[in-house]
């Protein structure tokens, strides 16, 4: 009896140990498999990370240095009611300095002169004789978007705007990338073309909900006879509570040339 107990014992125990070695056994595949799923994706985020800062490293190689730039250029403007105003402009500008602008409508008859700097905007209105002067916030009052003297240089030559290392995602699509992030202003898009990694537009979306303010810039006809990548035709589509949309055609323009930037205020104008 004695026996036939001791042996049904050592049955149990050694079935017992079978079996919490198999349980053991399958923890341990089950940890293993989750480990390589966390693997899996650790190397996803990884790979998307590096794939971002590879883009964002390319769009930073692609900005246009230069010292002066000038450049003659057709202004079309469309109003909110509609109304389009077709202007020639001569542009000028002194990198992180100056920017200078003389623009014409009809005739050839010069308009308006712009002399902006970093802390101030200056305007002649030559049909009216009026002068004004204005801090550099100016700018956002009249563009709707956050742009100072830097920006604006950017914006004009082509360069992105407002573009950070605050890039968190991207998305393929039809030989494009598009590459997003966030910054203090906007919710941002930049696409760009997957082979050429030239900038073909920027989608700039307000954080604020309440001023539901959009902005498009698009980029286009690239030329590149001076050893950079230009684009002559822009788009600045910019919608709040009004709606701005000018087009850019640039017809000439080039870079580091010694430049002049004539601006004085006759007697006769009056302060506005």
């Amino acid at each position: 009896m004695r026996i036939v107990l001791l042996i049904l014992t050592l049955g149990i125990f050694f079935t017992s140990c079978r079996s919490a070695k198999k349980m053991q056994s399958a923890l341990a595949n089950k940890n293993a498999a989750q480990a390589n799923v966390l693997s899996d994706l650790e190397r996803a985020r990884l790979d998307s990370i590096a794939f971002i800062k590879e883009q964002y490293t390319q769009l930073q190689s692609k900005y246009i240095q230069y010292n002066t730039f000038n450049a003659k250029l057709d202004v079309n403007y469309e109003s909110e009611s509609g109304q389009q105003l077709n202007l020639n402009a001569h542009l000028r500008m002194i990198k992180d300095s100056v920017i200078w602008a003389s623009i014409t409508a009809v005739l050839g008859i010069e308009g308006l002169r712009v002399y902006i700097t970093r802390d101030s905007v200056k305007l002649l209105d030559k049909q009216n004789k009026v002068y004004i002067g204005r801090s550099v916030a100016y700018l956002s009052e009249v563009t709707a978007l956050p742009l100072d003297l830097h920006s604006l240089q950017d914006l004009l030559i082509g360069n992105p705007v407002f573009l950070d290392s605050s890039l968190h995602a991207y998305n393929k699509s039809n030989g494009t990338i598009s590459l997003q992030g966030v910054n203090s202003f906007f919710r941002l898009m930049y696409t760009i073309a997957e082979q050429e990694k030239v900038l073909l537009s920027t989608n700039l979306e307000d954080l604020d909900s309440t001023r539901n303010r959009s902005s498009y810039l698009g980029y286009a006809e690239y030329d590149n006879r001076l050893g950079f990548n230009f684009s002559q035709r822009r788009n600045i589509v910019v919608s709040e509570k009004k709606k701005l949309n000018v087009e850019l055609r640039f017809k000439q323009y080039a870079i580091n040339e010694s430049l002049s930037f004539p601006f004085s205020i006759p007697k006769n104008y009056r302060r506005g």
